[in-house]
């Protein structure tokens, strides 16, 4: 019983491991400088973007786009700068991440 216990933790903590590591590729990256999860900061709180564009399909990728090439006009006037520091896999894993915030 105590193997089953410890068997279903593990793959608790395995199957969270994802979404820990792509909140510290966030903060890897300085996104929180700007962004927070559930409150705007400079940008739009995390959990409105996935509000925004859930159901879009190709939201993922112009996102992704967006976080390397930065933008403007889409929360306001206030631009999003270029992340040339974000390879094309991160930024992926990063909107991936964004897209999943309830």
């Amino acid at each position: 019983m105590k193997a089953l216990v410890a068997v279903a933790i593990a793959a608790g903590v395995l199957s969270a491991a994802p979404a820990f590591a792509s909140a510290d590729l966030a903060k890897a990256k300085n996104c929180m400088a700007c962004h927070a999860i559930d409150k705007k900061l400079v940008g739009p709180a995390y959990k409105d973007v996935a509000a925004k564009y859930a159901g879009q399909k190709d939201a993922a990728a112009m996102l992704a786009t967006k976080v390397q090439k930065g933008g403007v006009g889409t929360w306001g006037q206030i631009p999003m700068p270029p992340n040339p520091q974000v390879s094309a896999e991160e930024a992926a894993t990063l909107v991936a991440w964004v897209l999943s915030q309830k």
